[in-house]
């Protein structure tokens, strides 16, 4: 590699080293994880103590606050389906993903899924859970480190690359 460098800068040796795997592990997906599961349950409980306190102000029979909190539970499993849903389809990344830098893609294009693979990829990942999670062990012995649902969903999980810094907006 050549670099131009003006007059009176110090040659500085820049050496561009590789992951020598890709794929993400099972550590930093679990941390990915666990980070997006507390997003998800912030918000939900953020809207349930709001709606409680709501309640609150108003007398309701037990049988309409049973039917309401069922209700509520419904929205809640919504929310989370949706949560990943959402972002698997989109960019790939989950704001858990995208503080470790991992992406799920697809297997053979490397772009984002579609909707509906995201859909399957969510009910994998309950099956892959089932059995003692079972399913993410798969993690430790695939080459490229595929849990259940990448296999079923055929999708991979990948580190970013860093893209190069900007100044001022524009490329260097």
């Amino acid at each position: 590699m050549t670099l131009v460098r003006p007059e009176g800068v110090a040659q500085t040796e820049i050496v561009l080293a590789e992951r020598p795997n890709p794929y993400a592990g099972l550590a930093t997906r679990t941390v990915a994880f666990a980070l997006d599961a507390a997003i998800i349950n912030a918000v939900a409980w953020a809207v349930a103590a709001v709606l409680t306190l709501c309640f609150s102000l108003v007398s309701i029979p037990e049988d309409v606050r049973t039917v309401l909190v069922a209700i509520g539970a419904g929205v809640a499993l919504l929310w989370a389906a949706g949560y990943f849903v959402f972002f698997w389809s989109a960019t790939g990344q989950t704001p858990g993903n995208r503080v470790l830098g991992i992406r799920v893609q697809d297997a053979r294009t490397g772009l984002p899924i579609p909707g509906r693979r995201a859909v399957v990829r969510l009910l994998a990942l309950l099956l892959a859970a089932v059995p003692f999670c079972a399913g993410f062990l798969m993690i430790l012995f695939d080459d490229r480190r595929r849990a259940l649902q990448d296999r079923i969903a055929r999708t991979t999980v990948v580190y970013l690359i860093p893209s190069s810094p900007r100044r001022n907006g524009r490329e260097r």
